[in-house]
């Protein structure tokens, strides 16, 4: 875990992470909204390089790691709409207040938390103790373009 004195930015490098160009809308609405200190990010696909990391449902189609390494490329994602945000200043996030994380599961499996960790592990190895959130971890039957996890975001900012 980073520690206080850590920068996110110093903690993506000591982890051997770059962040992405904030990932373009796929349909008809914003990456994210800005209400006051708080910001909202519209849900992020395991998107790498233009393509899906993993597609279909866990575990028949995608094991549980190969998801929870999808789940992390979601976070990556969702940090660089963030940091678009914020022009680039990741120190400016105050806290990972929630993550909500939508696995495409099979009938019957329940180990979505397991895969929404690849996300709440990394948000807080980046941010130490700010990056403890509240989460949902949600099973479904189908999610956009045979995404396997799909996680949105709210992050507490200062000016």
């Amino acid at each position: 875990m980073s520690t206080s004195l850590s920068t996110p930015s110093a903690a993506l490098a000591r982890l051997g992470l770059t962040l992405p160009a904030a990932p373009k809308p796929v349909a008809a609405y914003v990456p994210a909204v800005r209400s006051g200190n708080m910001i909202f990010v519209s849900g992020q696909l395991p998107m790498s390089n233009g393509a899906l990391l993993a597609t279909g449902p866990v575990p028949s189609k995608v094991t549980i790691e190969d998801a929870q390494k999808a789940a992390k490329q979601c976070a990556l994602n969702g940090l660089a709409v963030i940091a678009d945000q914020l022009g680039g200043d990741l120190s400016r996030v105050v806290r990972v207040v929630r993550l909500g994380v939508f696995v495409q599961s099979d009938d019957r499996f329940d180990g979505q938390p397991k895969i929404a960790n690849g996300a709440s592990e990394l948000m807080q190895e980046i941010f130490g103790e700010a990056g403890r959130h509240a989460r949902a971890a949600v099973g479904t039957n189908a999610l956009p373009l045979d995404a396997t996890v799909e996680i949105e975001f709210l992050v507490e900012v200062r000016d």
